[in-house]
């Protein structure tokens, strides 16, 4: 569908709250939302025409909708990508993306690093239907070279990762996935396009749960792709319209909005974060803690590249214990102390909210690929939202201090 006018050059900014498609014949300011499965036709013509792709126009619900494409426009203006395409989740936007790329006897090069769900469903799933694939550690890139067969077609990364926060070189591997013919798809869903634009690095296709920060307030899932308008076109369109994976017309809405104050609350909640990542790497009960903006994180010079000089809103923190059992325990003392904060499996709201990896993300692997991701059972994830800094750490601190 035909996107607004905008002059060029405009500001994310900007192009966050004014990139949507054209008012209806209303002039509504507030961009519309059409709760339809199916759309009159001017003519069995032109019905004709539009199902064949031929002419612009909505046909089916299944297949697109007005308030779910001016979400696509918005994302992709954001993203510096030529278009996007929406989806239920962002699990589904990952098999959308493998479905219209790969085939039996493909092979994908994956980081350990990566989402437990992600790597249950591109090594053991996709495994069943021929599909090949090798995880390698997030930041060495010799390995990601070492990793290339004849079959490779696609590199996923993951950048910061879920939980651990590691960030990889963008540009360093889309450079090897290109030289081997392959493409290079970035997850950008903890830094967001307010922070990160990965196709600006040399990344192919841009990967979104708008479940979380895109929407930000933790109401809907959502998942998007965003590339060039040819992968859009020609592989993603086709297996969204035979699999279904649609993205519904109010949750499309819901996350547009969201994108309206995206940057303003990435810059709040990274604030928050990186004040709360240098407290907990003092705190006596703290063993570790993973988060870009620290100095002491490894990659922290090259997050601060890729990511405008800012950690983010995530970070992951360790306590201390004497082993796996202890550190489990600890763990869930911290999680149960909570009085403010949220136990919650989600991230990317305005409330703060914290996780067990190794037991909810991640409990779908085994210890061994636990262990290759460095999931330990002391690890607590932390997506921090929008409560005052004192707040947030006096609630930590009923936990941390009791053992």
């Amino acid at each position: 569908m035909t996107a607004k006018h905008l002059p060029d050059n405009l500001h994310r900014d900007t192009l966050a709250v004014r990139m949507a498609t054209e008012r209806s014949q209303y002039g509504e300011n507030s961009e519309a939302l059409y709760l339809t499965s199916g759309y009159v036709q001017p003519s069995a013509e032109a019905s004709a025409r539009r199902f064949a792709g031929d002419e612009d126009g909505f046909t089916y619900g299944r297949y697109g909708n007005p308030t779910v494409a001016s979400f696509e426009q918005r994302l992709a203006a954001l993203e510096g990508a030529p278009a996007a395409i929406s989806t239920a989740s962002g699990m589904s936007a990952i098999l959308m993306m493998c479905m219209g790329l790969l085939k039996a006897g493909d092979h994908v090069v994956c980081s350990h690093s990566m989402f437990g769900s992600t790597i249950k469903l591109i090594g053991s799933d996709l495994a069943k239907f021929g599909v090949e694939s090798t995880f390698v550690p997030q930041t060495d890139v010799g390995a990601w070279t070492a990793a290339v067969k004849p079959n490779t077609k696609l590199f996923f990364a993951e950048t910061p990762t879920n939980p651990l926060t590691e960030v990889c070189d963008i540009r360093a591997l889309a450079d090897i996935a290109h030289h081997a013919g392959a493409l290079l798809a970035v997850d950008n869903c903890f830094a967001t396009p307010a922070l990160q634009r990965p196709m600006a690095f040399g990344a192919d296709i841009v990967m979104h749960s708008g479940t979380k920060y895109l929407d930000g307030q933790g109401r809907v899932m959502a998942g998007a792709l965003c590339a060039s308008q040819e992968l859009v076109t020609e592989k993603f369109l086709p297996v969204l319209k035979s699999a279904g994976m649609t993205l519904a017309p109010f949750n499309a809405w819901v996350v547009l909005k969201g994108l309206e104050t995206l940057d303003i609350r990435m810059q709040a909640q990274s604030a928050r974060a990186l004040a709360l990542a240098q407290w907990l790497q003092d705190h006596p009960s703290v063993a570790r803690v993973h988060y870009p903006g620290l100095s002491s994180h490894p990659q922290h010079a090259l997050a601060m590249v890729q990511q405008s000089n800012c950690g983010g809103a995530v970070l992951s923190f360790e306590v201390k214990a004497s082993d796996e059992e202890q550190a489990r325990q600890r763990a869930f003392h911290v999680l149960d102390s909570l009085t403010i904060l949220s136990l919650c499996t989600n991230l990317g709201d305005t409330k703060t909210l914290l996780a067990h990896p190794a037991s909810t993300s991640h409990g779908r692997l085994t210890p061994a690929q636990r262990q290759l991701a460095g999931v330990s059972q002391g690890l607590i994830r932390m997506a921090v939202g929008l409560e005052h800094i004192t707040d947030i750490q006096a609630d930590l601190d009923r936990g941390l201090l009791s053992f």
